[in-house]
């Protein structure tokens, strides 16, 4: 059995190198902590328009600026980067995108299922 300890020390945030060559290179890209998953879906949800109806407003950026970070698992973007990164290719926001939504186990059933709830 696992102990509080052994728990909170361990590095459970798995990383993948994914090519972006509209980037120029490679990027890491990892599973969010549980907190930053949170506060996705809650975005996900709240994100509504004038007439009621859940959003997605920069959906790739906001994934992206969770879950890019550098070989040491740290953050390389800030949700204040997201309309920035909302500026960039979707062809290179799609490949991180892919990566993160299997990393984070975030289908499209699971986007369905965020805008039922709301």
């Amino acid at each position: 059995m696992l102990t509080r300890d052994q728990i909170m020390s361990c590095d459970d945030l798995q990383r993948e190198l994914v090519d972006v060559p509209e980037w120029g290179g490679d990027v890491y890209v990892r599973t969010m902590t549980g907190s930053e998953r949170d506060a996705y879906e809650m975005r996900m949800v709240a994100d509504r328009d004038k007439g009621g109806i859940t959003g997605i407003h920069d959906i790739r950026a906001t994934l992206a600026a969770l879950t890019v970070c550098d070989e040491d698992g740290a953050p390389l973007f800030s949700l204040t980067d997201i309309e920035a990164l909302g500026r960039k290719s979707c062809a290179a926001l799609d490949r991180v995108c892919e990566v993160a939504q299997r990393l984070n186990r975030l289908t499209a059933a699971d986007i369905v299922e965020l805008k039922k709830s709301s």
